[in-house]
């Protein structure tokens, strides 16, 4: 893709971190935005922000872990914008405990956020994007802490491995 003005991004944990940085340089780049983020308060802060700047953002509350919640990010998407040209699967999560500290919980969280919400998105968003019959693509956050051995942040190695 080399051009990338009024087409449409999808950024998942777009409330802060990467993600905002990821909607913050969309919108430098001309882009209608999606913002899809669990966190109600920084989801609105980062949508206002980024309007000011005079662009088309969408801020829609997304539980990635959730197929449901992606299949209507999807929707409210092609709903307000008729098109996706950017997914980018970049919500995660991660625990401060060692693999044996961490509880099943811990390991349900991780695992649904990290590695599900990237299956949610693929298997949701492909389809969509083939039908549109023009340059799509999809970035999927992965992390280097996923590469290298260690007992701290257990599950989130495993996750971003996986």
């Amino acid at each position: 893709m080399k051009e990338f003005k009024g087409k449409v991004a999808v950024i998942t944990g777009a409330a802060s971190g990467i993600g905002r940085g990821i909607a913050e340089h969309c919108v430098q780049k001309e882009m209608k935005v999606v913002l899809a983020d669990i966190e109600e308060a920084p989801l609105r802060e980062t949508e206002q922000a980024l309007q000011a700047k005079g662009t088309s953002v969408l801020a829609v509350r997304t539980d990635v872990s959730k197929a449901g919640d992606i299949e209507t990010l999807a929707r409210k998407t092609l709903d307000t914008f008729g098109a996706v040209h950017l997914l980018f699967n970049n919500a995660g999560v991660q625990t401060r405990r060692t693999i044996w500290e961490s509880t099943m919980a811990d390991w349900e969280w991780v695992i649904n956020v990290n590695l599900w919400g990237v299956i949610h998105g693929v298997r949701i968003f492909v389809p969509i994007m083939l039908r549109q019959q023009n340059d799509c693509h999809i970035v999927n956050t992965a992390s280097a802490v996923g590469l290298i051995s260690g007992s701290g942040i257990g599950t989130y190695r495993v996750t971003k491995h996986g």
